[in-house]
């Protein structure tokens, strides 16, 4: 399986994930949510190590790749959290999905070729994505302030870009599933102080459970994809393909909650697609 297949396979469980965090994050304490997706990814982890026998213990530097990684992905996950409560999508998406950009921008910094054309395929995701996220439609309800909701979403941004960056880089070091355990330990214990120092809610209450069991083993296989890349050709790519989780959030959303597709957001469903689809051929 090649980075990019293992990005859209990301996609496919993040924009699921993010289809169940819409149903659930008005209702239930945001912070213990989240907590419990965390939680549940790292049992998820756990389990697929116990599978395959793989617990092995870790260089110096991809234990510090991994932590690293561990609390970039608590701010990202945190950002995304909070700015898909705020609202809306159609702001939110296009800045958060904006990541790969950094991630390819990277890889050519590093040594990496990037065509113009590539180039060009990588900003025509990130447009596609902007394009469906914008036409999503004028909601009536109000929104809060767009100014923070911005800053939660840059911080989601730059979150992603470093956990996929210091995580491929760990799983380039190292065995790939202990060091994405030890991102997962990392993370929640990372919450877990937040959430303690800022005294939230830490229980989300029995009802939210099913959806929490659920997202966390979506988010688990997500970020297992994206953070096994690191050690195939051209991983920076597995980033790429993963930043339509936001696109199909909106697909998915317009087949199960009967929300409303234009002809411009299917326009840029298949700029999106195609554009994945030249990346694929261009790397294989």
């Amino acid at each position: 399986m090649n980075a990019l297949t293992l990005g859209l396979l990301a996609a496919l469980c993040w924009g699921i994930h993010d289809v169940t965090v819409r149903r659930v994050s008005q209702n239930v304490p945001l912070m213990a949510t989240l907590l419990g997706v965390l939680i549940v990814g790292a049992l998820f982890q756990l389990s697929v190590m116990t599978v395959t026998n793989t617990f092995t213990a870790l260089p110096r530097d991809a234990l510090i790749y991994s932590i690293l990684a561990g609390f970039a992905f608590t701010l990202a996950s945190a950002g995304l959290y909070g700015a898909f409560q705020r609202g809306p999508v159609r702001v939110v998406s296009p800045v958060i999905g904006s990541f790969p950009i950094l991630a390819v921008a990277l890889a050519s910094v590093t040594g990496s070729t990037i065509t113009p054309l590539q180039w060009g395929a990588v900003l025509a995701v990130v447009g596609g994505i902007a394009i469906v996220a914008t036409f999503s439609g004028e909601a009536e309800e109000e929104y809060p302030l767009l100014g923070p909701t911005l800053t939660l979403s840059l911080l989601s941004c730059f979150g992603f870009f470093a956990t996929f960056a210091l995580g491929q880089e760990a799983a380039r070091l190292a065995e790939e599933l202990p060091s994405i355990f030890v991102t997962r330990i990392a993370s929640v214990t990372v919450l877990l102080i937040a959430i303690f120092t800022l005294k939230l809610p830490i229980w989300p209450g029995r009802a939210a459970l099913p959806f929490i069991a659920i997202m966390g083993v979506l988010d688990g296989i997500a970020l297992l994809c994206v953070l096994s890349a690191g050690s195939l050709p051209s991983p920076e790519y597995a980033v790429v393909a993963s930043s339509i989780f936001g696109l199909i959030t909106v697909i998915l959303a317009r087949i199960f909650l009967s929300e409303t597709m234009t002809y411009r957001q299917w326009l840029g469903c298949l700029v999106t697609f195609a554009a994945i689809g030249y990346l694929a051929l261009s790397t294989s």
